[in-house]
């Protein structure tokens, strides 16, 4: 009895740690409760326990989107894509509104830039193929339009993405800090404090008439722990 009492115990101990660690399930496998889609029409759905995107012909860039925004926090998910279509998550992005232009600083200069309605903006780790040699990489959407941090010292991160599998992600905010992985490879690692909060957003991006097909990407095991 001694020993089925500690085995009891043992394993009450395992799930109240498991249960303390603060992981959130931001998709429940079945519905896409608590996600709205902003600015394109790509459509999203639930298939076979995972977020099926499909990319629609003549709609802009799409994201399914949180209702919440999360400030430091560390995501991770799972992806797989057709290497004919990029995507991305985005993460402590916000949503244009208008009517006023959007208004930054970048590089000592003051920019201003009017959005379409309902444009999604803002930090989005790269979804993209192998060859492509920047998923893991960080691109800021629709605002300063480039990515924030270079893969020149950890060379790793160029082929740590692979094409036709699940491919795992995590990405960490704190404060100003941000760090992103690729199937446990390290990939971005920089500062940046443009933006501390914001919503969390799957991408389908836009695909030219001239190419068009329904490309799809799926995302699974979204969940999220946000920092204290």
């Amino acid at each position: 009895m001694k020993r089925t009492f500690g085995l009891i115990a043992t394993c009450w101990l395992a799930v109240a740690v498991c249960q303390g660690a603060g992981w959130v399930k931001l998709f429940d496998g079945k519905t896409l409760n608590g996600w709205a889609v902003h600015s394109g029409k790509a459509t999203y759905v639930v298939d076979n326990g995972t977020i099926l995107g499909t990319a629609v012909l003549g709609s802009p860039n799409s994201f399914l989107c949180t209702n919440k925004e999360y400030g430091d926090f560390t995501l991770e998910f799972e992806v797989k894509v057709d290497p004919e279509l990029n995507s991305g998550v985005q993460f402590r992005s916000q949503i244009y509104h208008g009517p006023e232009p959007l208004k930054f600083e970048d590089k000592g200069k003051t920019v201003e830039k009017k959005l379409p309605e309902d444009r999604v903006y803002g930090y989005q780790v790269e979804i993209a193929t192998h060859d492509s040699a920047s998923s893991g990489n960080v691109y800021d959407e629709a605002r300063r339009g480039r990515f924030l941090d270079g893969f020149s010292a950890r060379p790793a991160a160029k082929t740590a993405f692979k094409d036709h599998e699940w491919n795992k992600y995590r990405v960490e905010c704190k404060g100003d800090s941000i760090r992103t992985w690729v199937n446990g490879v390290l990939a971005s690692d920089f500062k940046d404090a443009m933006t501390a909060k914001g919503i969390i957003g799957l991408q389908v991006h836009a695909v030219g008439k001239d190419r068009f097909k329904p490309y799809q990407v799926r995302w699974r095991n979204i969940h999220i722990r946000e920092s204290k």
